[in-house]
């Protein structure tokens, strides 16, 4: 290590070591003026106040959860706010008697006299708004992470120490040349960075359920505006979130261009599959809901991912296909246009029954099933003379292929074999006539 080094260090040291010997003779300090009989009797106060917060929760509590369980028609958001108020219940009722206790203090006696009870009477107040504006965050880990760090924060601040804080946080830091990070620059770029992310997640929220609940607009380009919406509102709230804490962007901007080159020769396919899904979105070629078959996949569309599209078979089975497949490969898309969806049955009948009545007994029998549409009527077509029947076509439309294909074929089949049972038609299967002649070594076996 340099000389100059050593002495830069030596005197970010000798700083920090100032700033930490003043905390401690403030808390010194402190904690000897409690020891005075006003104070002390205050501290008791709180305490006191705390027992009867504590009896009044219990007693209140089983009697607000009772009368939560009959709120059975209420909305969701309404029952959460009840929850966690039944948690905080203790805590609500000391915030309330304290306060109380101060005011009814400074106009019966000197404000002096009430000063340290003013201060917890803050502090309570402080970390129950803390609690409750913390609940807002979905993730859990975040959430505590924010939440006793901004107990923290205002127990500085109400103390008056907040000051001092940021003078030891700023002066434990790391100099590599012109560049210094401090603690304190990292925990406030935190802060805002994530302060701008949650404004950036409410935001996204809040236009994400209007576009999707525009009729107007088609599902493919609703989840294409909320991925686009998602990737900006995030990006921008990172950069600016960086900028307002006075983190150079530059170095940031060069090195971020060379992790995109390596990453685009390394994760092709991954960039692939995000190419495709944008073109697959844009085309419109599939949607959610769509009814689908890829190769040998045949199911519904559940949602359309930066990666791949989530396909649901009859069976339950959940199919993660790569957007790119969609792309490269041939894809049967049974909804692309509308729902309506022909289905041919192909089938068999004697050469004595007559083909004029085949025909209108099997149209008759496919129109007697629930899912076959009767404004498409079904039509039955001669095909074929074959070995042993006289081969038929019976064409039906269905407008619902989510419900499945072969069961409604099968419902078909069913219908057409208990009509011609009915009317007498039958249902050759193929026949073959041995002769043997006369002179063959096995005739004369058999005349013998």
């Amino acid at each position: 290590m340099e000389p100059d080094e050593q002495q830069d260090l030596a005197a970010q040291v000798g700083d920090i070591y100032e700033v930490g010997q003043g905390l401690i003779g403030q808390a010194q300090a402190f904690l000897e003026s409690l020891l005075r009989p006003w104070n002390a009797y205050q501290i008791a106060i709180a305490f006191g106040v705390f027992a009867v917060a504590h009896l009044i929760a219990k007693l209140i509590a089983p009697r607000l959860h009772d009368w939560m369980r009959t709120r059975d028609g209420w909305p969701k958001w309404r029952l959460r706010i009840l929850l966690v108020i039944h948690k905080r219940l203790r805590g609500i009722v000391f915030v309330a008697l304290i306060w109380m206790t101060v005011a009814i203090m400074r106009e019966v006696t000197w404000p002096s006299r009430s000063y340290l009870l003013a201060v917890i009477s803050n502090l309570a107040l402080a970390w129950l708004i803390v609690t409750f504006a913390t609940r807002l965050i979905g993730n859990r880990f975040i959430r505590t992470l924010v939440r006793y760090g901004a107990w923290s924060w205002v127990t500085l601040r109400i103390l008056g120490l907040t000051d001092q804080a940021e003078q030891l946080l700023d002066g434990i830091a790391l100099e590599v040349g012109d560049f210094r990070l401090s603690v304190w620059v990292l925990l406030h770029a935190v802060f805002i960075v994530g302060l701008f992310f949650f404004v950036a997640r409410f935001v996204l929220r809040t236009i994400s359920a209007r576009i999707q609940a525009n009729e107007d607009i088609s599902p493919s380009m609703r989840v294409l505006v909320v991925k686009f919406l998602q990737i900006a509102l995030y990006g921008i709230a990172f950069f600016v979130g960086l900028k307002a804490v006075g983190f150079d962007l530059t170095g940031l901007a060069v090195l971020s261009g060379a992790i995109g080159i390596g990453l685009g020769f390394g994760l092709q396919k991954v960039v692939s599959n995000l190419v495709s899904g944008v073109i697959i979105l844009f085309d419109k070629s599939i949607k959610p809901g769509d009814v689908i078959t890829v190769g040998e996949t045949f199911g519904w569309i559940n949602s359309l991912g930066a990666r791949y599209v989530s396909i649901t078979t009859r069976d339950g089975r959940e199919y993660l296909i790569p957007n790119e497949d969609l792309i490269t490969t041939q894809v049967i898309n049974w909804s692309h246009s509308n729902d309506f969806v022909r289905l041919d049955i192909f089938f068999g009948t004697a050469y004595g029954d007559n083909p004029h009545e085949v025909r209108r007994i099997a149209i008759a029998a496919a129109k007697s099933v629930d899912r076959v549409l009767t404004f498409q009527p079904p039509v039955c077509h001669i095909v074929g003379f074959g070995d042993s029947s006289v081969d038929y076509v019976l064409r039906f439309w269905i407008k619902d292929p989510t419900g499945g294909l072969t069961n409604i074929r099968g419902n078909v089949y069913l219908a057409l074999w208990d009509a011609f049972a009915e009317n007498g038609i039958s249902i050759p299967f193929p026949q073959r006539e041995v002769k043997v002649l006369e002179g063959s070594q096995l005739g004369t076996k058999v005349i013998d």
